[in-house]
């Protein structure tokens, strides 16, 4: 990703259930307000979420509906945008 001298931001949201109006209010809806103003990195932070017992094909199916609604709620596709498990960095030392 090439900077393009804009403040970056790095924010994510948990799959570990439902979307709520928190979450909408809260982050998602700023991040598509304010997404022409920064480099941006969206995250799903699956790996945070299991931090707490989860069903793994329900936190799949809460992964990939999470990817859907980021984009459903208007974060365009030129944003980073990336699953956390899918880097294996993130779980090295």
């Amino acid at each position: 990703m090439q900077t393009t001298g804009k403040p970056r931001v790095f924010s994510g949201i948990q799959p570990s259930g439902g979307l709520h109006l928190g979450n909408y209010l809260g982050a998602i809806r700023n991040w598509v307000r304010d997404q022409d103003k920064y480099d941006n990195i969206f995250c799903i932070v699956d790996l945070h979420a299991i931090t707490l017992p989860q069903d793994p094909a329900a936190l799949k199916e809460n992964t990939l509906d999470l990817a859907a609604i980021y984009l459903a709620s208007g974060i365009k596709e030129d944003q980073a945008m990336f699953i956390q498990s899918h880097v294996a960095a993130h779980a090295e030392l």
